[in-house]
């Protein structure tokens, strides 16, 4: 079960970790029992309801993870705050001011398509980017999400650095 401390100090994490790497890892199991990272950059982050924190990302350029949730709907999501700020002022002090990384368990659910304002959620996040040609390209006609319902949260711990930011 989470609580609401940790599901907002998860959110932070996640926020900081998309806004330096533009990206989250998501870890599935194929059906040989062997692991696959896919690299997505659209999970929205929602609400926490009886202890499980519900999530979605728009599934248009992914190929392995979708035919992995055929047969394993677990997933582990890893969000890293990779700032180089961060990390110097954290390496100097000797310690990380706040979580640096955060993973989240969960399982993935049905394929759908995405709701007027999930869209909206999505064009706002990438709203800087309209005048580019990639936006066009990649993200123009996003129209399909996949649920995650995330049942724990997991600090990652890097020895006495984040002893103080994961009490």
């Amino acid at each position: 079960m989470i609580s609401e401390q940790q599901w907002q100090n998860a959110k932070c994490v996640c926020n900081a970790g998309l806004f330096s790497s533009l990206h989250y890892a998501i870890a599935s199991v194929d059906n040989q029992g062997l692991p696959h990272i896919t690299p997505i950059g659209s999970l929205m982050l929602g609400d926490l309801i009886d202890g499980q924190a519900q999530a979605c990302y728009f599934e248009r350029f992914t190929k392995q993870l979708p035919a992995n949730a055929k047969h394993n709907t677990s997933i582990c999501i890893l969000a890293v705050n990779s700032s180089k700020w961060f990390w110097f002022k954290s390496l100097l002090k000797g310690q990380f001011s706040h979580q640096p990384a955060v993973r989240l368990i969960g399982q993935l659910g049905p394929l759908r398509p995405a709701t007027d304002s999930e869209i909206q959620r999505w064009q706002r996040r990438v709203k800087p980017l309209r005048f580019t040609k990639g936006h066009k390209l990649m993200w123009q006609s996003m129209s399909h999400v996949r649920d995650i319902t995330i049942t724990e949260v997991k600090a990652v711990s890097i020895g006495k650095m984040t002893q103080q930011s994961m009490n």
